[in-house]
């Protein structure tokens, strides 16, 4: 686990590693959560990039047999 410090500005630098494996760059938004007790960082990514992200996903869902 990699800890980064709380700078004055309450600002924090992602590490090098986790920038370059997640494909994050300068000037990208980033979505923040609180989840439970802890704070989630989520790359927003454009709509054409996201086209086909769960091509070949199993969109058969078992339903009882009174339903349509």
């Amino acid at each position: 686990m990699t800890a980064v410090t709380v700078s004055p500005k309450f600002q924090v630098v992602i590490p090098k590693n986790i920038r370059e494996s997640m494909g994050i760059f300068s000037g990208q938004q980033l979505e923040i959560l609180r989840y439970q007790n802890r704070i989630e960082l989520i790359p927003i990514r454009p709509m054409q990039e996201m086209r086909g992200f769960i091509k070949g996903i199993d969109t058969d869902v078992p339903r009882d047999d009174d339903r349509v």
